[in-house]
């Protein structure tokens, strides 16, 4: 197949990722139609599951055999989602081998109601990773106080990790921590540094959502927070991997953690379709994107290279917010607060979605 935008991205070194999954996406051919044309990954969350499965009748058969087998809602959930990773990363598996397993992956998240517990957390990561079986997927842990212990906790045992839910760049910095932390637990307990892989998912869109609404008499600064908090993000991220503790890590075969570009498509129609691609192509990063996204930088991406910029023009844009008593840390905290409560709720409608459909099938 004939070069892609998504190619030509990836030689300037940021690989786009898809932010969907789907039995329908798998088994009808378009995953690997969209591989063949230069996607290198997949990321999913619980509502990206619950509109899969709610909103279509592909798992019903699924759904109904294990009913009837006895299995518990949870254990309906379980097969189905792992399931759709593992079929994802099988599919993936040539790009994990071909880019010496920079990419390839398919996330697959920590069941949201345990985020609040450490252990669980740390124990359910584990249980998925062996289950799913396949060195081209990762874990996703938020990127919570506690969540930050089961980073390194996974990190330590040689499971790659997905970091999610990232908002400011105080919060980017301790995960950060955590995976050198788990790196070093690894490196000291004889472990392969080599094979393990990770990205810190960077929120982008929503911190311009939320902070634009806010700037009714300042429009010579809407839209410019989100990409200002990821140039300090990129700029941070470049000082931590070129610094002298990862470099004595990488001597031993560790991995740099990509920054990973998360919640880009474009929820303003007044911006442009790629705006959130096209101001973050950077090396060493990826931008995971939903498929209307994914078609528009198809279409009419632009491949340029747009960070590093100069930094100091980012604090600027985030000191004159703090003037306009605009802080993006507490915005950030609260977007954390809010990402949290929607994919907890998300979980709980698809389990429900479950349960109706059992129903529902049980009685035909």
């Amino acid at each position: 197949m004939s070069k892609t935008k998504l190619h030509e991205i990836a030689e300037l070194g940021q690989s786009l990722w898809i932010d969907n999954i789907s039995r329908s996406m798998i088994a009808g051919g378009q995953l690997k139609s969209l591989i063949d044309r230069g996607l290198r990954g997949q990321t999913s969350n619980p509502t990206i599951f619950k509109q899969a499965i709610s909103q279509s009748s592909d798992y019903d058969a699924k759904i109904q055999q294990l009913a009837e087998a006895g299995r518990s809602t949870f254990e309906i959930y379980d097969e189905l989602t792992i399931k759709d990773v593992q079929d994802a990363a099988d599919l993936f598996r040539g790009v994990y081998e071909s880019t010496k397993g920079l990419d390839g992956y398919v996330s697959l998240e920590i069941n949201p109601k345990l985020g609040n517990e450490l252990e669980s957390q740390l124990k359910e990561g584990m249980r998925l990773w062996q289950k799913l079986n396949r060195p081209n997927v990762m874990i996703k842990v938020p990127a919570t106080k506690n969540g930050l212990g089961v980073v390194e906790g996974l990190i330590a045992q040689g499971i790659n990790v997905n970091v999610t839910l990232i908002f400011s760049a105080e919060q980017y910095s301790e995960v950060v921590w955590a995976y050198l932390k788990g790196l070093k637990h690894l490196a000291q307990s004889g472990g392969d540094l080599k094979k393990v892989h990770s990205v810190a998912s960077v929120f982008v869109s929503r911190l311009d959502s939320s902070i634009d609404k806010k700037l009714e008499a300042r429009v010579d600064l809407k839209g410019r927070a989100a990409v200002s908090n990821c140039e300090i993000i990129y700029h941070k991220f470049q000082q931590n991997f070129g610094g002298s503790e990862f470099k004595a890590l990488e001597k031993q075969g560790a991995n740099m953690q990509r920054v990973l570009w998360a919640s880009t498509g474009t929820k303003d129609p007044q911006y442009s379709d790629i705006k959130y691609i096209a101001e973050l192509i950077a090396a060493n990063t990826v931008n995971t994107v939903p498929d209307k996204t994914l078609e528009a930088v198809l279409d009419h991406g632009i491949v340029k290279v747009a960070l590093p910029g100069d930094v100091a023009d980012a604090q600027k844009i985030i000191e004159q917010l703090r003037l306009l008593d605009i802080d993006v840390g507490m915005v950030c905290n609260q977007l954390l607060g809010d990402g949290l409560a929607a994919f907890e709720k998300s979980f709980e409608e698809l389990t429900t979605s479950i349960e109706e459909k059992q129903a529902r099938l049980s009685v035909k």
